[in-house]
């Protein structure tokens, strides 16, 4: 919540206090008018409801956001850590109310269903999937035409006929 905002709503009601017990002191005095000090007064609690429902009006705005992400950051937050085959237990749960009320079914669920089947599935195709790519050999990638020009060029020189001593 929003503490420093009330603390500053209660500090300004107090200050309102203050002057509303100033002005009855002011009635007490003999030469002050009672009808003036009685107006003063009205005037400051007309202040001091207004400031406090412009306060609340907006304050209420306030907690609704702050009361939307927080219903959103559950409901968020709850979708991480549910389990993904929890939906089929809601769908058969519904469609055994349904039953039970004489209803028509609106889902048909498999006889002899296993929620795991998914996962065993997943299992098997991993598995062939490893199997696979461990028989199959890679094959040696025959060289482009521009590097077996290159590697033509690149041959060394033939010897000089001296054997490589200077005349």
């Amino acid at each position: 919540m929003k503490l420093a905002l009330f603390q500053q709503i209660v500090e300004l009601n107090q200050s309102f206090d203050r002057l509303i017990v100033g002005l009855e002191r002011l009635e007490s005095v003999p030469f002050f008018k009672r009808d003036l000090s009685r107006h003063a007064r009205s005037d400051v609690e007309i202040a001091r409801v207004y400031v406090n429902r412009e306060f609340f009006d907006s304050f209420e705005e306030i907690v609704e956001n702050d009361t939307r992400w927080a219903y959103r950051f559950q409901r968020d937050f709850n979708e991480k850590l549910k389990d993904r085959d929890d939906i089929y237990l809601e769908v058969r749960d519904s469609e055994e109310r349904r039953r039970r009320k004489g209803l028509h079914p609106r889902i048909i669920i498999l006889p002899d269903w296993d929620m795991s089947d998914e996962d065993r599935y997943d299992e098997r195709r991993a598995r062939r999937r490893k199997k696979s790519a461990s028989t199959t050999h890679r094959t040696t990638r025959k060289p482009s035409k521009e590097s077996r020009a290159q590697t033509q060029d690149s041959t060394p020189l033939a010897a000089p006929k001296n054997g490589g001593r200077r005349p």
